[in-house]
């Protein structure tokens, strides 16, 4: 097990839950960041006083220094901020748990100063997947996926003999809050509405992506360079429970799968601890409580963005970072109210239609995507 964790995000979702799990398991923290709640990020360096703090925010982060000055931890900022958290000296695993293409840049750099990775940002294997697998590989660096998902499918596979006894991943999806509903039902529902999951608290963009269902997409592509598997090997049912996290097949029609309840700090421990488990802080699961699990196939009709991850990935190169920037500039739009939630859909699949596919040989050919693809969703709403 690490004995020290430098967590990028550590104001989120995430992030708070990932240093409830290092409180239990009594981690030093080398660095925490966010990107501009430093009320929060205060509460948090006066308790696990790490050496590095960053605020991604510039203007946040003069104000954070001056709160607290009276601590020894150094302040920084921006994407230079984050890559010295990411690279810090002292960390023995990154926990990245920022939101967006923003975690692409700091995992490069910790992979590259050969530390290990705790994974719970989709984006950074979405868009920059083959450029984040060779950097491991080149580094002889391990990846843990935080993504309760993924974490499942990696736990299965615990119970796998060789790579060639495995058909296909089953990865379960909650449906969100509009499970059932059709492309008519959906045409005015409000930000509000999106926002009420039904079984997980997460981050507002994250939830909007779980209404739409562009986190199954996401997630899809993710389970696919994880676990080196072609996507027409990599299904999705909806679990409306969320208890089954996700599933594995074998060749001989046997299915693992991995149950607990809804709660995250089950896989971000066994990320940090791994390959050994220790008692967590969430509740014992009681399977006569849960009664009934239920599955039923998802609706690639009124979801488009679950459809566009899909096209996506038949494209290969860019087109992956081109679906994902999309999806980021689209899902901040409707949450800001200037679109309709069905639009996001829409601009996400023409943004794979119109903005230009490359191949990708470098970090720079990703990033320049990821532009291309916010700017595309930017001009078509104006």
């Amino acid at each position: 097990m690490v004995k020290n964790i430098s967590i990028l995000g550590s104001t989120g979702s995430i992030g708070t839950q990932a240093l409830d799990v290092s409180r239990k398991l009594n981690l030093n923290i080398s660095a925490i960041t966010a990107y501009s709640n430093i009320d929060i990020l205060e509460q948090q360096v006066r308790e696990f006083k790490p050496s590095l703090a960053v605020v991604f925010c510039e203007d946040k982060a003069k104000e954070f220094k001056t709160k607290i000055a009276d601590t020894n931890t150094k302040v920084l900022s921006g994407m230079d901020g984050l890559i010295e958290a990411a690279t810090i000296s002292s960390a023995d695993m990154v926990l990245n748990s920022v939101v967006g293409m923003v975690g692409l840049t700091p995992t490069l750099a910790a992979i590259n100063a050969h530390k290990d990775i705790a994974l719970a940002n989709k984006e950074t294997l979405v868009a920059g997947g083959s450029l984040v697998m060779d950097a491991l590989k080149k580094n002889n660096v391990n990846m843990y996926p935080v993504d309760s998902e993924h974490s499942a499918i990696f736990q299965c596979l615990q119970g796998m003999n060789q790579k060639k006894e495995l058909k296909k991943l089953i990865l379960t999806a909650s449906g969100g809050p509009f499970f059932g509903k059709k492309i008519d039902d959906l045409k005015d529902v409000t930000v509000k509405d999106a926002l009420n999951h039904p079984n997980w608290s997460m981050g507002a963009k994250i939830t909007i992506d779980s209404a739409s269902m562009m986190n199954k997409g996401l997630e899809i592509i993710e389970a696919s360079w994880l676990f080196d598997m072609p996507q027409d090997k990599i299904d999705v049912v909806v679990h409306r429970e969320s208890i089954i996290h996700s599933m594995i097949e074998f060749v001989d029609n046997s299915v693992i799968a991995q149950l607990g309840l809804p709660d995250m700090r089950i896989p971000i421990q066994y990320a940090i601890t791994y390959p050994n488990r220790y008692e967590s802080p969430v509740k014992e699961l009681d399977l006569t409580e849960i009664s009934n699990l239920s599955f039923y196939k998802p609706d690639y009709d009124t979801f488009k963005c679950l459809r566009a991850c899909k096209k996506a990935i038949e494209i290969g190169g860019t087109a992956l970072a081109i679906a994902n920037g999309a999806n980021e500039v689209a899902n901040k739009m409707f949450r800001d109210g200037k679109i309709k939630f069905l639009e996001i859909g829409d601009l996400v699949y023409d943004a794979l239609n119109n903005v230009e596919v490359q191949e990708i040989k470098r970090v720079e050919d990703v990033l320049s995507a990821d532009k291309s693809a916010r700017q595309y969703v930017l001009d078509s709403v104006k």
